[in-house]
């Protein structure tokens, strides 16, 4: 599916003007109260005390993506209910719900794109489907991305924003937390290079498995990232744990990420990482 039509689609399913929401905003973190544009201008970082707020995943891709580049692929891919699940209602009636709010069939869109004219292979979370939980569909489009990697010597982008491992398809979800590692250890030996972009929240399974796995792992600025909550990690312990232990900053000064970067700065520095990347392997042969 090409860019645009792509975005048509998404745009058309956005909530008219009578129904969105009050065109002024109250940060979270600083209680400022900001006309929305003002936040929208600055890819919905509070001007004020540099807040990130959550954004989509067709936000995410206009942030990064060259205009008129991206391509999506495996869009038809759907989950299936092998396990008949049901807990306060059926997965099956689950995944029509969240088919219907977010008018896609998983919580990843992948792509071919352009990142500041490198051609590059990008698999986006959307927490709003499923809190951006990791099932066999999710898996299968990160292994098809990193085959098309592969193909056409590109370098892979994923940005992760998820609650974990999708609990409705048990071992199935889990099977892909080794299926998208070996995935990525063949790109690694195919001399690749792979982004991991962290994202508010990045949690469970897709924290233990390629989230944590990238030649350059970056978050933005505030993020929660960790595999368990902190309830049930203090419970497990039975200790105090430090202020902020799972936020990005913690992260960064105790050597578990590489950087933290400014969403506004986010594309430039993705780009400055891929094309660094991409010409040294030029130069040495190896593309």
């Amino acid at each position: 599916m090409k860019f645009s039509s792509f975005f048509e689609k998404i745009r058309k399913s956005q909530p008219t003007k009578a129904e969105q929401p009050s065109h002024w905003i109250k940060c979270p973190e600083c209680n400022a109260l900001m006309y929305y544009k003002e936040v929208i201008n600055r890819k919905h970082v509070c001007p004020k005390c540099g807040y990130h707020f959550r954004i989509g995943a067709v936000e995410r891709i206009e942030i990064l993506c060259d205009e008129g580049t991206f391509v999506e692929h495996d869009a038809n891919l759907e989950p299936m209910d092998r396990l008949k699940f049901v807990d306060k209602k059926s997965y099956k009636k689950r995944i029509e719900e969240n088919k219907k709010k977010t008018d896609r069939n998983s919580s990843t869109i992948s792509g071919t794109c352009k990142i500041e004219g490198v051609e590059t292979e990008l698999v986006v979370f959307d927490f709003a489907f499923m809190g951006g939980s990791l099932g066999s569909v999710e898996g299968e489009k990160i292994v098809r991305a990193v085959n098309r990697a592969i193909e056409r010597r590109n370098p892979l982008v994923i940005v992760s924003a998820s609650g974990g491992a999708r609990m409705q398809e048990s071992t199935f979800s889990l099977m892909q937390m080794s299926k998208t590692s070996a995935a990525l250890a063949r790109l690694d030996n195919e001399k690749l290079p792979f982004i991991s972009v962290l994202t508010d929240p990045t949690m469970g399974g897709v924290s233990a498995s390629f989230a944590m796995l990238g030649d350059i792992i970056m978050a933005e600025p505030g993020a929660l990232i960790g595999f368990a909550g902190q309830r049930v990690i203090k419970q497990t312990i039975g200790a105090d744990l430090p202020e902020g232990f799972q936020r990005s900053e913690f992260l960064l000064e105790h050597g578990l990420i590489d950087m933290i970067v400014d969403r506004n700065d986010m594309k430039r520095t993705i780009a400055d990482l891929l094309k660094y990347f991409m010409d040294a392997k030029t130069k040495t042969g190896e593309l």
